[in-house]
């Protein structure tokens, strides 16, 4: 018989804390293990084959905790390994395992929000260099005018907590100015990076009222309550008891320390090594 566990949530950071916030409030019964890897953070400008080589290992060692469902809450994760670790990783080494990502839900909603079909995709340079999501829309709205910013400095900024010091609000405003330049019609942006939902209420200040954003927790959400509800053999094989564990490859004390900052909740991590 297989053993249950908990639905593994991954980031290279804190970002996927903000995915895992929405998923316990929509999924509170289920338990959780959260893994960031926060020694080796930022993943947005690396090679591809370094964000490969890192996400499978952080999947493996959800894995090796009794997961057998894994979400990827990192959109360069998502953008840059997903799709091999499906098609080549899990059929060879764990044939009854998931992995699922952010950026396929993510589309799917872009295009019931939008009324001008001009949309815009703030990014880590990783995720925005994949055109993972142009080419996603493509399939299912190629109605809509994609227009995709990478915005470098963010994920430091929140890490580190100048976000919303003078220096961080200039470069979030240069970014923000940057794709509405390119496109005035843009009515609704994505936050195509799991950090960025940190920043929702200064991007709220700071861009046009007419403008909605999209923040992907909610979204990743309700995409996974209604995944789990279309396949109860894989709901069957998660724990429901209400926990949740952190992990970082980080010090344990920093990134808790961190983290109840960012999410103005008391987080306790542990200290794991991948390989």
């Amino acid at each position: 018989m297989s053993v249950k566990g908990p639905i593994g949530v991954f980031d290279s950071g804190y970002g996927g804390l903000t995915v895992l916030k929405e998923i316990r409030e929509k999924l509170p019964e289920y338990d959780f293990l959260y893994l960031g890897d926060n020694a080796r953070a930022p993943y947005g400008s690396r090679s591809f084959d370094v964000i490969y080589q890192y996400t499978w290992q952080a999947v493996q060692a959800l894995f090796d905790n009794d997961c057998s469902l894994v979400i990827l809450a990192c959109n360069t994760a998502s953008a840059k390994a997903l799709r091999s670790i499906q098609r080549i990783k899990l059929p060879e080494s764990y044939p009854d395992k998931r992995v699922l990502g952010v950026i396929r839900p993510s589309t799917e909603e872009l295009d019931k929000h939008t009324k001008t079909k001009h949309v815009g995709v703030l990014g880590t340079e990783g995720t925005i260099r994949s055109n993972s999501y142009e080419i996603e829309l493509a399939k299912f709205a190629p109605d809509l005018v994609v227009n995709q910013h990478a915005c470098p400095m963010w994920v430091p900024l929140i890490e580190n907590n100048q976000f919303d010091t003078p220096g961080g609000i200039y470069f979030i405003q240069n970014d923000l100015v940057s794709i509405l330049e390119k496109d005035p019609k843009i009515d609704t942006i994505l936050l195509a990076c799991t950090h960025y939902p940190i920043l929702i209420e200064q991007l709220q200040r700071l861009l046009p009222t007419h403008i909605e954003i999209l923040a992907q927790g909610k979204i990743v959400a309700e995409s996974l309550a209604d995944y789990l509800s279309r396949h109860p053999e894989v709901d069957t094989q998660c724990s429901k008891g209400g926990t949740v564990r952190y992990l970082t490859t980080e010090n344990a004390k920093d990134f808790s320390e961190k983290a109840s900052l960012l999410m103005n909740d008391q987080i306790e991590a542990e200290h794991l090594t991948l390989h």
